[in-house]
């Protein structure tokens, strides 16, 4: 493997490149990190960014608690002509707030094969 600063050749499990001053943690890709803010976008469904986390479980909880919210804001805007719509934004920022907290359960591969064409 090529030392990504330098050009090197290098083994292919070497930590560090002993011509230049690259270590592979200052390098490590993002990949099998679920990204908050793709999360955070997806709660606009509630729910979908847990999932998308891999917390499958507390997506569903979201989405069913989602029901029972917008009953709520339906007949608090009944009752205060319409100004209580805006209560919903309040769920929604709150599971987005939620997704966006919580650590996530995807699995990164054992082995980063590199790109593959």
């Amino acid at each position: 493997m090529p030392c990504p600063y330098c050009g090197h050749l290098l083994p292919r499990d070497a930590q560090r490149c002993d011509r230049c001053d690259w270590a592979r943690s200052a390098t490590e890709t993002a990949e099998g990190k679920a990204s908050d803010a793709v999360a955070v976008l997806l709660s606009i469904i509630p729910g979908l960014g847990h999932i998308y986390k891999g917390h499958r479980l507390a997506g569903f909880l979201w989405m069913a608690g989602a029901i029972p919210a917008g009953i709520f804001v339906f007949l608090a805007a009944i009752a205060s002509a319409g100004f209580g719509a805006g209560l919903f934004f309040f769920y929604l920022i709150a599971v987005m707030l939620h997704a966006y907290a919580i650590d996530d359960r995807v699995i990164p591969p054992k082995e980063d094969e590199g790109e593959q064409y």
